[in-house]
């Protein structure tokens, strides 16, 4: 493998197909060399011998075609190959094709703006030093490229292929030739002569189904590019006579495969439970769907705040999108949003209008809303279209989609997602309401879930049916941030129209709002003591005398007042006796937890040991040469794992290696003696069944399972050899982290001390009336935890159950270390308990064994800690669910399920 390919794939964190294709380019580059002398027949010979789906480049020179369903990242890919082969080939010039203006303007920022987001070219250090230059259909003709105007090692030109097809056709000059092949008078020729005189163009053509028969594309085609790089997700052509597929696709990554790996939201059709259309109007149907809609809208608005705040992300605000059969069914749904008669009008300023109805001053009002749709702070929640949001718009909070154009199945299930299919945190959360995308189809459910299950079909939609009853009951993000945040008058950051703040009317602290002031910057003092483990090792230490001087002079120097004062006629507060009742404040309303890390002492050795393979569940069938050549040549790659229409590798063997070096923990020079050993098992183990050709071809047919496979058993012969551990406590304490749950708001706050009616649906309750917990609300995941709390509010002096990142411990699930989020922490007089309550049948679980594992050791080093402050000790309990009953104290539970010392 080229070293340039590994240095640029994990540069710009390529994904797998990303990355199979960045390597596939690298093989072309070996096997049939671009070259302004090529042999085009030649080469065509030499990639059709490995790569079986490429039987015509269809153009006059060499083009292949990459097709990467929407959401896998085409445009990084482009950055990819560029640096690519500037870096392994000395390549120099690219000439980039953009099928719209939108996409084109697009490309433009992608490529030459270093603090956008989606720059193509962030982590490659050449560039960082010597940019690309930039040149654009705009601007090409203002210099003399040749001169040294354009500045740069590498030049990309980018140009709107709609743009040149205007001007073959006539444009608004009137003229043939369009504007690139007229004389410049800079450098004596066309820019056009000047392109294609040169020795190493390089053309890729972004979204090319959609210019591939075009007068500007034929045009161009006489630039004679040494090599051309195609990206689309939809490599056919649509004809009279039907889709006709591309002849040059080397690399073929469909939705569906896209959607199984995890890297594309996952679609799901809705309808109502018990949906009946009989009797009901085409309008009433309409209206109902819209509803229903705008319901699942405000449902799932709720879930992406309260995934934001419990994981401490941006707060994503999705947007429903709404298609419209024409422009005057748009206008008509438009005013029906907007009208009193829908949702109390609530929704009349979060709607736009986009179609070509619009002009002038209207229609830049409209896209610049548009535009800036993923903003939170922009207020728009819905958007009607009639098909003109196509590619190159790209949203990651488009969460649901309301399709009222009439359309068979097939094409209402691909116009519908595509635009919607992107997440926003770039991968799936785990939580289902945040990766999922939903299309709301009462009237064609059954018939869009026949089409989906198709055995040909692109994907296999999730199915949801939403219960009339549940749809109705408004839900809220309830934010229940510390009893002590609440007393001091703190409120959580970026509240929005669905936050609810738990705990709110309780009584504050301080009822004079200069006193307030003064106590809330004293908390924002304490807080930076958090990084003074030696000087303040526990909140006990806020007490002595010469902190809290230390502290009242920093909170006098920070305190600014409201107005200009003048000395004997504006009170000023007592700074000395605010910051000791706050103070006392936090010391009642916090339990000290340590931020602690373990880090290794010395060099830290690691590997896997060698072992014998368990192969006896890995029997794949042969694969039939009739499959083998249909997963090469058409966009269905459900049965295909990496092969990809990729080369065949030299030695059976290596098709194991290369997909186990895909894993972070396996490093090739480390393990090379053993992967080829464990590879070797797995061939001989295919050869006792099938033919050495048969084995080639499951092997290349699902390399990456059957990687994934061997790998999940190298885990358990992991090794780690390190001199010794150091514990270091960067943090005394650490501020209680804000908690936050989805509730409806119908259902009032349950009393923790009584038994729920619905016990099998624990998450719908929340749970307040506590006394000793240190936050207003809480819920449980099942009654042993709502009996435990009880216990905990009678035995300890304080207690709570933690947020996500509270302490930060970590346990090893395989190749991964996953976060520990414990039940409980509760303190008494003489001790700190980090309690889990567990069902009896799940306590070996080896999950829970390895967490247990972590806590343990967390407690301890988190007692070392105390023990040289004389501090309170810190034990692990982990309790069977059916030992947690009423008349057990907290005491006889710590004596009987205590972990380690």
């Amino acid at each position: 493998m080229n070293r340039h390919v590994n240095a640029i794939a994990g540069r710009l964190s390529l994904r797998h197909p990303q990355r199979r294709s960045l390597e596939i380019l690298d093989r072309i580059t070996e096997i049939a060399p671009p070259g302004k002398a090529a042999d085009v027949a030649a080469m065509l010979a030499a990639i059709r011998s490995e790569f079986p789906s490429v039987t015509d480049f269809e153009r006059d020179f060499p083009s292949l075609c990459f097709a990467l369903a929407t959401g896998v990242g085409k445009t990084r890919l482009m950055g990819a190959f560029i640096s690519y082969l500037h870096l392994a080939h000395g390549i120099d010039n690219f000439f980039v094709l953009a099928p719209n203006l939108t996409i084109y303007n697009k490309l433009i920022a992608d490529f030459s703006d270093r603090n956008h987001p989606k720059y193509v070219f962030r982590g490659i250090a050449e560039f960082a030093i010597d940019a690309p230059s930039i040149i654009t259909g705009d601007n090409y003709d203002q210099h003399d490229p040749r001169s040294g105007t354009f500045l740069g090692g590498v030049r990309i030109n980018i140009f709107n292929i709609s743009k040149i097809n205007a001007e073959m056709r006539g444009g608004r000059s009137g003229q043939r030739a369009p504007r690139i092949k007229r004389l410049s008078e800079y450098i004596g020729e066309s820019y056009f002569d000047y392109l294609a005189g040169l020795p190493d163009l390089v053309m890729l053509m972004d979204e090319s189904h959609r210019y591939r028969a075009s007068a500007g594309i034929r045009a161009i085609n006489e630039l004679k590019p040494i090599l051309g790089l195609e990206l689309t997700a939809t490599p056919f052509v649509e004809t009279a006579r039907g889709a006709v597929a591309f002849r040059n696709v080397i690399v073929d990554y469909p939705l569906g495969r896209a959607m199984a790996d995890g890297f594309v939201k996952e679609p799901a059709v809705v309808t109502r439970k018990n949906f009946n259309p009989a009797g009901m109007s085409a309008e009433e149907i309409e209206r109902l769907k819209l509803e229903d809609g705008l319901r699942l809208h405000e449902s799932v608005k709720v879930e992406l705040e309260t995934y934001a705040r419990e994981t401490d992300n941006a707060i994503v605000k999705p947007f429903l999108l709404v298609i419209a059969r024409d422009t005057t069914h748009a206008g008509q749904l438009s005013e029906l949003i907007k009208s009193d008669k829908f949702f109390a009008g609530r929704y009349r300023d979060k709607v736009i209008q986009v179609d070509s109805s619009k002009t002038g001053a209207e229609e830049e009002a409209m896209i610049g809303r548009l535009l800036k749709v993923e903003h939170s702070d922009e207020p728009t929640e819905i958007v009607i279209h009639v098909n003109m949001l196509k590619e190159g718009w790209d949203v990651t909070n488009l969460y649901t989609i309301v399709p009222l154009r009439a359309a068979n199945a097939r094409i209402l299930i691909e116009q519908s997602i595509g635009r919607g299919l992107r997440l926003p945190y770039g991968k799936r959360t785990g939580v289902t309401a945040v990766d999922r995308l939903n299309i709301v189809a009462h009237d064609r459910f059954q018939e869009i879930v026949a089409e989906a299950n198709r055995p040909d079909s692109a994907m296999h939609l999730q199915t949801l049916v939403l219960d009339a009853d549940a749809l109705g009951q408004q839900t809220t993000t309830v934010v229940s941030q510390s009893q002590l945040a609440s007393k001091l008058g703190l409120t959580p950051a970026h509240a929005t129209s669905s936050t609810t703040v738990a705990g709110r009317d309780q009584e504050p602290a301080f009822t004079r709002p200069d006193e307030q002031k003064v106590a809330q910057i004293t908390y924002q003092v304490i807080r930076k003591l958090e990084n003074q483990p030696q000087i303040l090792p526990t909140i006990e230490y806020l007490k002595k005398p010469e902190i809290q001087a230390a502290i009242v002079k920093a909170v006098e120097q920070q305190h600014q007042p409201s107005q200009l004062e003048l000395a004997g006629v504006t009170e000023r507060p007592d700074f000395a006796a605010v910051v000791a009742r706050t103070v006392e404040l936090v010391t009642q309303q916090t339990i000290d937890i340590p931020r602690i890390l373990v880090v290794p002492r010395g060099e830290v050795k690691s590997g896997f040991k060698a072992f014998t393979l368990e192969l006896d569940t890995l029997k794949y069938p042969a694969v039939s040469d009739e499959l083998w050549i249909q997963h090469l040549r058409t966009n269905q790659l459900e049965v295909v794992s990496a092969g990809l229409g990729g080369s065949d590798e030299a030695r059976l063997e290596d098709y194991v290696v290369s997909g186990l070096v895909a894993f972070d923990d396996v490093s090739y020079d480390e393990h090379a003696d053993l992967l080829y050993d464990l590879a070797a098992q797995t061939v001989r183990h295919f050869k006792g069944y099938l033919s050495e050709e048969d084995t080639r071809k499951v092997l290349r047919c699902y390399q990456r399972d059957i990687a994934r496979y061997v790998h999940a058993q190298m885990q358990a012969h992991y090794w780690e050899d390190v001199v010794g551990y150091e514990v270091k406590v960067s943090k005394g304490f650490t501020e209680l982290k804000q908690s936050a749950y989805s509730h409806s708001v119908r259902e009032p706050t349950a009393n923790y001390r009584v038994e729920p009616a619905d016990k099998s649906n624990m998450a719908k309750y929340l749970f307040g009336g506590f006394e000793r917990c240190l936050y207003p609300v809480q819920k449980f995941d099942s009654d042993s935890e709502r009996k435990l709390a009880v216990i905990l509010e009678r035995e300890a002096s304080k207690w709570f159950k933690p947020a996500r990142g509270q302490f930060q411990i970590y346990y090893r699930n395989g190749a991964d270390h996953l976060e520990y989020q414990p039940d409980f922490v509760a303190e008494t007089a003489v001790t700190i308990y980090m309690l889990e309550p567990k069902k009896r049948t799940e306590l070996d679980d080896p999950l829970v064994m390895a967490k247990k594992d972590a806590a343990v050791k967390w407690c301890a080093n988190a007692s070392g800690h105390a023990a040289s402050y004389g501090g309170k000790p810190w034990r692990y309990l982990l309790i069977p669910h059916d030992e947690i009953v009423g008349n057990m104290t907290l005491d006889g539970l710590a004596a009987r399920f205590t972990c380690g010392s």
